[in-house]
């Protein structure tokens, strides 16, 4: 995978030796060099479809700034549709043609990050409409924000007001914003190799063999899946946000802890933050939002997660996997009275652990049975997955050799354990407001330097390069 690659690495370090030569004023040039040379280096086909998406979303929005009233609209809508055909074509058309229409697939070239630059220059174009933000004149300054290589293929999906200055002002070296994108880079590797591709195994071997196993296996992979895609997910957005710090660059956090949500509302606001804020703010607001009735809230949030999952992939899976979290939050709000009302009567006290935990535990569980769908093969094989789950009895399989022909030795069962237990206490130091990295980076330089020699040290002993398999392409890059 590129954002784990020797190459990408040899890029970033190449650039930023650059960006630190250069006068202040001229740095955004060697980051938008850092953009061709990325493209030039990973993706050398279906450059020229991103190159045009960015030439047509930054003219429509040049002659928005010169329009008003029904012109303005129409030339809005016209650059909405110019952005959003091309993704629709490449990512969903052959869902349409082979499952509906019973056609051949069509080879569609895929530019590197459709599906993240498609909802950044949506957002860029909404936000000049609005007259939130003044468009970019500077064409060259707009292709940096546009395909900055950090973040292009797997977010966080960024705001132009947030990004603007950040690049093109240009940063001055600070030890401290890099040695934090350095800590991150080491966490982010920590994430995928020891976690999420050693999670893979065990994950793949179930789901793709279905049905030669049931019941409790099912409960184990699906566990596990529900941690990998986390634990991967993470991993990409906090590689981008580590590689951005070295340029002095700060990317927002796409995730807060979302495992510890209390309910599904509370889970997207903490899972891909910046996914779920552009979904909120250029959807669901524009919708209506909760201004006109309950009926029309439910409406817009339906359309709103629909309109999630045919961004997450083609297929009725993921449709139907966004319309469940929509079903959920609907159910969760007509229910709220009720369930507190029964845990008063189970005397439950409303600011109690107890109470937290059924609500961290019931919402993970929710969570979980949708993330079978979301991981199968076909919507079809995700209901009996989850049917055999709850129909099959079988935990002592858990308890037997058995667990060890699913591609880990115990040893190795050992290391992802110990991982993922080492992300629950990280996580619930996050929790109650510290920052682990701070912690480190507050310490005497040669501790400090101990630990990151030692994570380093651990990952290449520990990860799945020491154990002989191949890292998996990050989760999200195939959306």
């Amino acid at each position: 995978m590129i954002y784990i690659s020797l190459k990408y690495y040899q890029l970033v370090l190449i650039a930023l030796l650059l960006y630190y030569i250069f006068p202040v004023k001229f740095r955004w040039i060697v980051l938008l060099a850092g953009n061709v040379a990325f493209y030039a280096a990973f993706y050398k086909t279906g450059w020229w479809i991103f190159l045009g998406t960015i030439i047509f979303s930054y003219s429509i929005t040049l002659i928005m700034d010169k329009l008003r009233g029904g012109a303005r609209k129409a030339a809005f809508i016209a650059g909405i549709l110019g952005v959003t055909v091309p993704w629709l074509l490449i990512k969903n058309s052959n869902f349409v043609i082979e499952e509906i229409l019973g056609g051949k697939p069509v080879d569609w070239l895929v530019p590197l990050g459709i599906s993240f630059y498609t909802l950044q220059l949506i957002g860029y174009m909404a936000d000049v409409f609005m007259e939130r933000i003044m468009p970019e004149k500077n064409i060259a300054k707009f292709a940096l924000f546009a395909g900055y290589f950090p973040q292009l293929i797997q977010g966080p999906i960024p705001r132009y007001g947030q990004l603007q200055h950040q690049l093109t002002d240009g940063n001055r070296f600070d030890e401290e914003k890099i040695v934090k994108g350095f800590q991150l880079i080491i966490w982010g590797f920590f994430l995928k190799l020891v976690i999420a591709d050693k999670a893979a195994i065990i994950v793949n071997t179930v789901f793709d063999n279905y049905p030669a196993y049931s019941g409790a296996y099912i409960w184990l992979a699906s566990f596990l899946y529900s941690i990998q895609l986390y634990a991967d997910f993470l991993a990409c957005t906090t590689l981008a946000r580590g590689v951005s710090g070295l340029f002095g660059i700060e990317l927002a956090s796409n995730f807060e802890r979302p495992y510890y949500a209390l309910s599904i509302k509370d889970f997207w606001r903490r899972w891909h933050i910046s996914l779920s804020t552009w979904l909120r703010d250029y959807i669901y607001i524009p919708l209506g939002g909760n201004r006109k009735g309950k009926l029309r809230k439910y409406i817009n949030l339906l359309i709103t997660f629909f309109i999630s999952g045919l961004w997450h992939g083609a297929g009725f899976k993921f449709l139907v996997w966004g319309l469940i979290h929509a079903v959920y939050q609907i159910i969760g709000e007509l229910t709220f009275n009720l369930r507190e009302k029964i845990y008063d009567i189970c005397g439950i006290e409303p600011d109690s652990r107890k109470k937290r935990w059924i609500k961290q535990a019931g919402t993970f569980l929710l969570v979980n049975f949708a993330w079978i769908i979301f991981r199968a093969e076909t919507l079809r094989k995700g209901f009996m997955l989850i049917t055999d789950m709850v129909t099959e009895f079988n935990p002592w399989v858990l308890m037997n050799n058995r667990l060890f022909t699913l591609g880990l030795e115990w040893k190795e069962m050992v290391v992802l354990g110990a991982a993922i237990y080492f992300l629950h206490k990280v996580g619930k130091y996050q929790e109650e407001g510290n920052s682990a990295g701070d912690r480190v980076f507050k310490q005497p330089l040669l501790f400090r330097w101990g630990v990151y020699l030692a994570a380093i040290v651990g990952i290449i002993l520990f990860g799945t390069y020491g154990f002989g398999f191949d890292a998996q392409d990050f989760i999200y890059g195939g959306f």
